[in-house]
């Protein structure tokens, strides 16, 4: 038996609406919002008394889904710095294809966009670019070269 797809990439955020704009701006589509809580929240994470307010975005094309999660309990907890270094065991970064990355950053970035490094150009194929979005999430940028 194999898996059918990826459904979606969780992530736990403190300011709910600024996710949302920062991600809608980058060219998601708001999909829908909704509240979860309840025995069957608390048995699939394995914590008690989940709360949690949920957003999902979706990419143009359908395909890709990011889940946002604001939870009201219990708490979020900090794993730490919100400015880690690209190199942390574990999820690092999502990563997103784009037709022009210097506008895509330019409009990231009153959404609190802060590139991690700069714009690097790989070989003759892509533009490629890390910038650091809300709640300190590496979000990878790739533009095609053609």
């Amino acid at each position: 038996m194999a898996i059918q797809r990826m459904d979606n990439v969780g992530i736990v955020v403190e300011d709910m609406d600024a996710a949302i704009a920062f991600f809608v701006e980058l060219g998601m589509e708001l999909e829908g919002r909704a509240e979860v809580e309840g025995l069957f929240a608390d048995q699939c994470t394995g914590l008690d008394g989940v709360h949690c307010d949920i957003a999902m975005v979706r990419t143009p094309d359908g395909h890709s889904r990011l889940e946002l999660a604001k939870y009201r309990s219990p708490a979020a907890i900090s794993a730490g710095p919100r400015n880690r270094p690209h190199n942390i065991l574990g999820t690092h970064r999502v990563m997103f294809a784009v037709d022009d990355i210097e506008d895509t950053v330019a409009r990231l970035r009153p959404h609190g966009a802060e590139l991690v490094g700069e714009i690097a150009r790989f070989e003759d194929s892509y533009l490629l670019c890390y910038l650091r979005g809300p709640e300190g999430i590496i979000v990878g940028l790739a533009e095609q070269l053609r």
